[in-house]
């Protein structure tokens, strides 16, 4: 597995994972129009965005045998009680439970420590998401908060309702080895 931090040139291909997962992850709470229909422009526009001005973030990719198989995104100090924010963490479906989203994770703790002014780091998590919910827990978050849910780009049609989200926390994400 080799790690490296994302450049410009890799948005299109992150928007393309991240509107993947939230397909197969986000059906329900967010509105199918959305999903299928203006999602992976919407993507492809925020990752650029990202990934052209990184200032205060790190997105890290994972690539294996030459292969893009995953990526993490981390927003440094964005919270003052919860530190820095795991914006998102995806990796491709069919790659899933093979160690990936740990190592990308702890790739992301390490650069809250190396980074940020705190150790703290959390993350968002939809409530139907419970397969997520429990790979967190295993890695040793612990399920703070439950907050309604901001719709992707401000725009509440892209919702189905309110779904809720759950904030994981960790309260030193030194923890977190990237090796395991």
């Amino acid at each position: 597995m080799e790690f490296r931090s994302a450049g410009a040139g890799d948005a299109e291909r992150v928007a393309g994972l991240h509107a993947d997962s939230w397909r197969r992850n986000y059906r329900g709470a967010f509105a199918d129009a959305f999903l299928d229909g203006e999602l992976v422009a919407e993507r492809v526009s925020v990752w650029s965005k990202r990934l052209i001005d990184p200032g205060g973030t790190a997105t890290i990719l994972a690539e294996q045998d030459g292969e893009f198989v995953g990526f993490v995104h981390v927003m440094f100090d964005l919270d003052p009680v919860w530190g820095s924010l795991v914006d998102n963490l995806h990796v491709v479906h069919d790659r899933r439970r093979g160690g990936i989203g740990r190592q990308l994770l702890g790739r992301a703790a390490q650069a809250v420590v190396d980074q940020a002014s705190g150790d703290a780091m959390y993350l968002w998590v939809l409530e139907q998401n419970v397969a997520a919910q429990q790979f967190y827990v295993a890695v040793g978050a612990e399920c703070v908060e439950t907050a309604p849910v901001a719709p992707p780009g401000g725009d509440p049609d892209r919702l189905n309702g309110t779904p809720n989200g759950l904030r994981m926390a960790w309260p030193d994400a030194a923890q977190l080895n990237p090796a395991t």
